[in-house]
């Protein structure tokens, strides 16, 4: 099993920056690749951006340049650091670790950005 916990959400102003954080632990080792995923009222959840354990990266087209994704493996965290924040961004921001064929979400957290 591997927990995670989000952090690093709140309210931001148009044009703002937010650093959210996913700690993990439990059977963390093997853990292929982090997502980060966002789910904003009444749509679908979408991957923003993912990690792989080779440190790959990709980014969904509306945070290209915006957005960027980190690991720190000693902290067995991962982060996203998110830039020039726009209203559309508002969402419930949720982690996912890839563990041998197994998929671990956390909680979500709070990403309000106002105009």
């Amino acid at each position: 099993q591997v927990q995670l916990v989000e952090s690093g959400g709140g309210l931001v102003q148009a044009g703002g920056s937010l650093r959210l954080s996913c700690a993990a632990s439990g059977s963390i080792s093997s853990i292929d690749a982090w997502d980060w995923y966002r789910q904003a009222p009444g749509k679908q959840r979408e991957l923003v951006a993912a990690i792989t354990s080779g440190a790959s990266t990709m980014y969904a087209d509306s945070v290209k340049g915006r957005f960027t994704i980190s690991r720190d493996n000693a902290k067995n965290t991962v982060y996203l650091q998110m830039n020039s924040l726009k209203p559309e961004d508002t969402a419930v921001y949720y982690c996912l670790a890839k563990r041998l064929g197994f998929f671990y979400w956390g909680q979500g957290t709070q990403v309000t950005v106002s105009s």
